[in-house]
């Protein structure tokens, strides 16, 4: 699969191909009694143990010099409960394999990100979610979850078993244990009429209140150096189903989306002063389009141009005024940005280290191609996003310490004193750890 992280002669790489590590060695058990194994002789022998799925994060969340877990071999479904609508699937099971899986059994998540590459444990670990009004992350539909702790123990918890632990597990950063096996909450499959369109920059500012109160999935893209986005609003459907045809899905998602899309970026890099050109022409190419289908062939697209993204979440109410000052920081930063700007929103949640946590939220995620210098327009833009208390994901580029989060995170105490219960030798300690979560 092409999206998924690499390893090469020892050194292992995520997605981005902006982190690498050194193992001191792999395992891939086949089972919960051979990770817990492994997870014990890993401590007898004083290395450190992450696990890693897809390496999708662009953070150095999953790196370890000391023992990698793939868990390639922990994959599929244990079961479905339909008199309690879940599913229970196994940790490194790939959304994408859940979702098709899920769609034969006539089910569906209620909400899902926009990619489907990663595991189902490194993606509610590190809190990925779409964008919705009432629906959050993928982490916010977890009913329960199984953890190898760093004894080598198995607990499982949900709102009513170890409530403490769920509480933080659902987005654990690895700092708590492996995940073996997640619960989510399902519902009957169902349609979602998908509208997208292009709208000026300016009118989805003036109007975002009422876009996203008038949608249950609204989205946009602003393409930097242009006053234009590409809206996208996503609302439940009773039919009928009236799929994009396969050719214009081609042209659109893969020729378009992919295949012109990284060409614009290569000729981008190869002369950055084309780069507003480029995206005014990029802004414009896709055209106004109205679909029907089932819920993860409207959430989720095919990306296959690399590249390194920053995202923050700020509070909803504040979203506008972020998005205006970072158009003024670009406009006048005489920097040449070839990648379009994601904006997307979810509600409170009640997870003690989501992005989400006890406040309505709005994402602004902003990305450059692999390859490309990105450290000034990211500093630029993180300048703004904690100006706002902005919280970034924690799979994405970032440069916040403990210090900062205590400040953001009502919960960020509660989070360290479950910590020190169950890894109070630090067992799942790594470099990325140490700096968001203190030592």
């Amino acid at each position: 699969m092409v999206s998924t992280a690499s390893a090469k002669n020892g050194t292992w790489r995520n997605w981005g191909g902006n982190v690498a590590a050194r193992p001191a060695r792999e395992v891939e058990p086949a089972s919960v009694e051979e990770l817990s194994r492994a997870i014990r002789r890993a401590a007898e022998d004083g290395l450190k143990v992450k696990a890693v799925g897809s390496g999708h994060s662009f953070t150095s969340i999953a790196a370890t010099d000391g023992v990698l877990i793939r868990p390639q071999l922990l994959t599929g479904i244990r079961r479905i409960d339909r008199e309690a609508m879940t599913v229970t699937v196994e940790a490194g099971t790939p959304l994408k394999r859940l979702n098709m899986a899920l769609a034969r059994e006539g089910l569906s998540l209620a909400n899902m990100g926009d990619i489907m590459e990663q595991t189902v444990s490194g993606a509610t670990s590190t809190g990925t979610h779409g964008t919705g009004r009432e629906s959050g992350s993928i982490a916010a539909q977890i009913k329960g979850l199984e953890l190898v702790t760093a004894d080598g123990s198995v607990l499982t918890c949900s709102a009513t078993e170890n409530p403490e632990v769920f509480a933080a597990a659902r987005i654990g950063l690895g700092a708590l244990g492996v995940v073996t096996a997640i619960t989510f909450a399902v519902e009957p499959v169902f349609l979602l009429q998908a509208r997208e369109e292009p709208m000026p920059f300016d009118r989805v500012l003036a109007e975002f209140d009422e876009l996203w109160a008038e949608n249950e999935h609204f989205e946009f893209y602003w393409f930097p150096h242009t006053g234009n986005t590409n809206t996208k609003r996503n609302n439940r459907s009773a039919g009928p189903e009236q799929p994009v045809s396969r050719l214009k899905g081609w042209f659109e998602d893969e020729f378009l989306s992919n295949g012109v899309f990284q060409a614009a970026q290569w000729a981008g890099r190869a002369v950055p002063a084309t780069i507003p050109a480029i995206a005014r022409i990029s802004s414009t190419a896709l055209s106004a389009r109205t679909y029907t289908d089932i819920p993860y062939k409207v959430f989720t697209s095919p990306r296959r141009v690399r590249f390194v993204e920053m995202e923050y979440a700020v509070p909803r109410a504040a979203v506008v005024e972020t998005l205006r000052e970072l158009k003024a920081m670009v406009d006048g930063s005489g920097m040449r940005i070839s990648f379009p700007v994601e904006v997307r929103t979810a509600p409170a949640d009640d997870i003690t280290l989501s992005t989400a946590s006890g406040r309505d939220s709005a994402y602004v995620a902003v990305h450059m191609a692999k390859g490309t210098p990105y450290q000034r327009y990211f500093t630029a833009a993180e300048r703004i996003f904690t100006a706002h208390e902005g919280r970034p994901h924690w799979g994405k580029v970032h440069t916040r310490d403990a210090e900062y989060f205590a400040k953001v995170y009502p919960r960020f105490g509660e989070f360290i004193a479950l910590r020190d219960r169950l890894d109070p030798d630090r067992l799942f300690q790594n470099d990325y750890l140490r700096r968001v979560l203190g030592t």
